[in-house]
């Protein structure tokens, strides 16, 4: 998987975009911070992967409140292809609400958007990341992630994790 490091400084401040990078078909595409306007994409973007049982479902109003809290990846023609959030606890971060559309699954936009969230969390002086999978989790083991366990991260978020879903929680220090 292809991946790029942004520099802090790119993420830091909303709303700037990060300069145009290219998935591996050679089509161009930004990754930046999301805004309101960007709520109902997110949740479009989201919907498949609630179907068939890799995220929670959320409701618009989340994506709206918390719309500063996603990375996503804009196609030139302004189409969100991949969204990420990434939450703050203290000195831990929480990714969440990981999406790649179908069509660019395998792209390398995934790795894109986690070393962007890399940067990002650095740039809050974030020192571990935490996300639950209830999938392989390949890509975030493949991006330094192991196996972790609940109690280890933030106990607001690990009160919400489902155990009925079956979810693996993973951490990385960053």
């Amino acid at each position: 998987m292809t991946t790029a490091t942004l520099p802090p400084a790119a993420l830091a401040a909303s709303p700037l975009r990060t300069p145009t990078a290219r998935w591996r078909d050679g089509a161009e595409f930004q990754v930046r911070r999301a805004n309101e306007g960007d709520a109902p994409a997110l949740a479009a973007l989201s919907r498949p992967f609630v179907r068939a049982g890799a995220l929670r479902e959320r409701p618009l109003s989340l994506y709206v409140a918390r719309a500063s809290d996603f990375l996503v990846a804009q196609a030139p023609d302004g189409t969100l292809e991949g969204g990420l959030g990434l939450s703050e606890h203290a000195a831990d971060g929480i990714l969440y609400n990981f999406c790649v559309a179908a069509h660019r699954q395998g792209s390398g936009m995934g790795g894109y958007l986690l070393q962007a969230a890399f940067s990002r969390a650095r740039a809050s002086a974030l020192t571990m990341l935490f996300t639950a999978t209830t999938g392989s989790g390949r890509l975030f083991l493949g991006h330094g992630f192991v196996p972790s366990r609940p109690d280890l991260a933030p106990a607001a978020w690990a009160r919400t994790l489902d155990p009925g879903r079956n979810a693996r929680v993973l951490a990385r220090t960053l």
